[in-house]
């Protein structure tokens, strides 16, 4: 998928994102605090994410305002919990959770809450 942010020109900042989306309907995405992202979003917390079909027939546009949980600070906070959920969703299990913890810290990690309120998109016709 590509996240969509808004630089501070008022201008469109994609990315290339793997994106998890919860029971609640909330989409979840692993970001550096060091990065226009993160930067975008804590200036302006909106955020839209495109998602497409691998034959690329068939798109989703989903917007929204957007929540950052804290920056990892630590192996066992909350923030680095979250980001082992999201792994788990995304691709399971890890080899070694304790040096994923631990980049998460080096990274500065954090994870991006998108709460959809609009969406649209196209599926053509089947025939």
């Amino acid at each position: 998928s590509v996240l969509v942010t808004v630089r501070g020109n008022g201008r469109p900042q994609l990315s290339n994102v793997m994106h998890h989306v919860a029971d609640d309907g909330t989409i979840r995405v692993s970001v550096t605090a060091d990065r226009a992202k993160y930067k975008n979003l804590v200036r302006e917390p909106w955020a839209a994410l495109h998602v497409t079909r691998e034959d690329f027939y068939a798109y989703a546009v989903l917007e929204g305002e957007v929540t950052l949980s804290a920056v990892a600070a630590e192996p066992d906070d909350d923030a680095v919990e979250e980001m082992v959920g999201l792994y788990r969703n995304l691709s399971g299990e890890h080899d070694d959770w304790d040096e994923y913890r631990r980049a998460m810290v080096a990274d500065r990690r954090l994870i991006v809450r998108l709460r959809p309120s609009r969406a649209y998109g196209m599926l053509p016709p089947q025939g």
